[in-house]
């Protein structure tokens, strides 16, 4: 059987596949197979070993004929058409919990570095502009004892929740439902989005991206926000109207933005987000360290292992794909 994997995987644990399996990986490091050579592959490929930068639709699907299981390296699937993988009685599995640390760790960076002016700090030196110390050179926001508010209070949220308790702020939530349970474990408050959006100092975007969430922050609820104010995405783009992010920030009438993702990816140099001082722009990685990388590799190899041997995978998206099975 055969294994496509659609970028470089640099890890040991590749030599874990067991020989009797033809493993196709695309070899140019960094850079994404391109849709042609993914739609070729896909025709022969029992499994397929994936990531947020291929969109595994109806097309992919339908060239796949001997397909048994997608593993994307990754928490969110919505580049996958599971609606149909499931029509079809393909397993798609994908790695949660594992990376929920290390996006929590970004968000907090992220946070830190758009609060404290770091980038902007940095790039003055480099420019040879630093010719004296002055009173409020690079002055920024204060983090300890401000109100943090997260939207989307799922894994990631409460890590982000119990860091935050542990620098001294006050958290605030909002979510499709209430969760009374986490609020009192973790000592945070429930709001209502406009609520949240007023009484926040730093708001993070942690809500997945489905239709529901789809530009769920526009102009009008980035107005509710303080003048002080810091917007944190670490999520998707798609959460977001980037259009009406850039005319509030240029506005000044929030104080910054700390961004790891964007509407449509890669972005471009010339992005007009990128053309203002209040904004620090991360290529998405959120998960970005080596352990939450291994880990997570690790976890889609044995997803599309199992896969393939008939077993149950570690963490399965469409779990119908089962009961399916069991009635044929």
């Amino acid at each position: 059987m055969k294994i496509l994997i659609t970028r470089t995987i640099k890890s040991a644990l590749l030599d874990n596949i067991p020989k009797e399996f033809e493993v196709v990986m695309w070899k140019e490091e960094d850079s994404p197979m391109p849709r042609a050579e993914l739609l070729r592959e896909i025709e022969d490929a029992d499994a397929v070993f994936t990531n947020v930068s291929d969109q595994i639709d109806f097309e992919v699907f339908e060239r796949a004929k001997n397909l048994k299981v997608v593993g994307t390296m990754a928490v969110g699937f919505d580049n996958i058409n599971v609606q149909e993988a499931t029509k079809r009685g393909i397993l798609v599995g994908h790695t949660p919990d594992v990376l929920s640390e290390a996006v929590a760790e970004l968000a907090l960076a992220l946070m830190f570095a758009t609060a404290r002016r770091v980038v902007e700090g940095m790039n003055y030196i480099h420019q040879n502009q630093w010719e004296s110390w002055g009173p409020y050179l690079f002055a920024g926001q204060k983090i300890s004892g401000k109100k943090l508010g997260i939207i989307g209070m799922g894994r990631i949220g409460k890590i982000l929740a119990k860091m935050a308790r542990g620098i001294n702020m006050e958290v605030l939530y909002s979510n499709r439902r209430r969760d009374e349970q986490t609020e009192a474990e973790l000592n945070v408050d429930y709001r209502d989005l406009e609520s949240l959006l007023k009484e926040s100092d730093y708001v993070v975007m942690l809500a997945p991206a489905t239709p529901e969430t789809y530009h769920m922050l526009g102009y009008e609820q980035f107005a509710l926000m303080k003048p002080t104010s810091i917007f944190v995405n670490v999520s998707r783009g798609s959460t977001v109207n980037e259009d009406d992010l850039y005319k509030i920030l240029s506005e000044k009438k929030i104080f910054a933005a700390g961004l790891d993702v964007f509407e449509v990816e890669p972005i471009k140099n010339n992005h007009p987000l990128l053309t203002l001082d209040n904004v620090i722009a991360v290529p998405h990685i959120g998960s970005a360290t080596v352990d939450t990388r291994d880990k997570m590799v690790e976890i889609t190899l044995n997803n599309i292992l199992r896969g393939l041997k008939g077993e149950r995978l570690l963490h399965t998206v469409n779990k119908e794909v089962y009961e399916l099975s069991t009635r044929k």
